[in-house]
């Protein structure tokens, strides 16, 4: 058997961490099994379905280097849906019903009024063949939905272990819309069969979806994969993350400048028993991938910790990988090399760059005491103009040392703050080696 796994974003929006969390998992599975990963487009919904944001969701992953296998779009399979529905209708499992909102919200209220559990109770299924023509002209088309069993539904979940949902405590779900429009749980019922789908793993939020799925999937007369639901994420304290999804999509983290592996070997671990292990591909994540790894309880996200991970990433990185970046601050050839070796232990993301060399350029506004000033006024009148070399701090000081007598702290520390702003840094012999103007009060 072909391990099969699909990621199903709907295009209305871009994708976030908690998106990234379900395509990443299903990736790494079929990767990890040698098997497919198929990007699903659930665009059903005409109107909220844009064409911008499924090119976004594509040109994400790609960053990410996540590739699928294949590309499907719901909008071009609604004749199967319509098929899958006639299925239904024949063995007795799907059935229109015409009740609007307000009518259902106040059955709703009734049921919890009377301590029942707040689910349809099945009006339209008592209704004759001239009640439903009448509805029908009243009112137009009804909404269609599935029939359950009233059973428990049980499987085995990758994550949740044995799960269990009583049919009965859950309405039957609406699958078609008033209007036609087939909603996600038929059609991905659908996909998931004909694909032939093996693996679903998605969000908690999903567990009731799941229940029904199987039971329709059976009415097709179909099995169903193996379902794994992952916990979902919060906040760093704990607070729902829903309301901070605006800033934490992909195209925002990749504009701050995380690096495509760090984001990966993170959300690859977290809320695991694995530690966070900084990853060099892939194919190195797939192989240490493991679902039973992976707990109930909710997950913290904290973006912050991105950024370390981005760090080391970068400390590593070769010349070659970003000479273009820096040839695009104006770095010239001759110094790229020492440029970057100098600013990338000294960077957090290739964003730091251009502050850094901006520095070197131009020099920096320096960072004085007053009861440093003239002591900075007579150093700097002792430093020659440049070019420097990997010997002219030591030197430097070393004659501000015997002219002025100052020593330790009190000499290294006020001079590194003048010539870079900052009281910390790379090393100073570095520094100079790079400055292309002498530094002045």
């Amino acid at each position: 058997m072909t391990v099969t796994t699909r990621f199903a974003p709907s295009p209305t929006g871009f994708l976030h961490v908690g998106n990234l969390r379900t395509a990443l998992f299903n990736h790494l599975i079929a990767k990890k099994a040698g098997g497919q990963f198929i990007l699903r487009l659930d665009d059903t919904d005409p109107e909220r379905s844009k064409q911008e944001y499924a090119d976004a969701i594509q040109e994400d992953l790609e960053w990410l280097g996540i590739t699928w296998d294949r590309i499907e779009r719901q909008s071009d399979r609604l004749d199967r849906y319509s098929e899958a529905a006639d299925q239904l209708r024949a063995v007795g499992r799907f059935y229109e019903a015409w009740e609007t909102p307000t009518e259902l919200d106040l059955k709703r209220k009734k049921q919890l009024n009377m301590g029942l559990p707040p689910v349809y109770d099945r009006a339209a299924l008592n209704l004759s063949a001239d009640e439903q023509a009448r509805m029908r002209a009243e009112r137009g088309a009804g909404v269609w939905r599935f029939k359950l069993d009233q059973e428990r539904i049980e499987w085995e979940d990758g994550i949740l272990g044995p799960l269990s949902i009583d049919a009965g405590s859950v309405s039957d779900p609406v699958l078609i819309r008033a209007d036609g429009q087939v909603l996600y749980t038929l059609a991905s019922v659908v996909d998931d069969i004909d694909m032939g789908v093996t693996h679903v793993v998605r969000g908690s939020d999903h567990v009731t979806n799941t229940a029904t799925q199987i039971q329709i999937m059976a009415a097709l007369g179909a099995g169903h994969p193996s379902f794994a639901h992952h916990s979902l994420l919060t906040g760093p304290q704990g607070e729902a993350l829903s309301k901070r999804l605006g800033t934490l999509s992909l195209r925002d983290l990749r504009a701050a400048g995380i690096a495509p592996m760090a984001l990966l070997s993170l959300m690859a671990r977290l809320g695991s028993s694995q530690p966070v292990v900084l990853a060099g591909s892939l194919e190195e994540l797939a192989d240490g991938f493991d679902l039973s790894q992976f707990g109930s309880a909710p997950t913290k996200f904290d973006e912050n910790d991105l950024y370390p991970l981005t760090a080391r990433i970068l400390q590593e990185t070769p010349l070659a990988a970003v000479a273009a970046e820096i040839a695009a601050l104006g770095v010239p050839d001759q110094l790229a090399a020492d440029f970057w070796n100098v600013a990338r232990a000294n960077i957090t993301t290739k964003a730091d760059l251009a502050p850094w060399w901006a520095l070197f350029r131009d020099g920096a506004a320096p960072a004085v005491e007053a009861e440093d000033r003239e002591f900075i006024m007579q150093a700097f009148g002792m430093l020659p103009d440049p070019p420097y070399d990997g010997e002219t701090w030591a030197n430097w000081t070393n004659a501000v040392k015997e002219a002025t007598g100052r020593k330790g702290k009190t000499l290294f520390m006020p001079l590194r703050k003048a010539v870079t702003g900052q009281d910390k840094g790379p090393e100073m012999a570095d520094v100079m080696r790079l400055l292309q103007k002498k530094p002045a009060l």
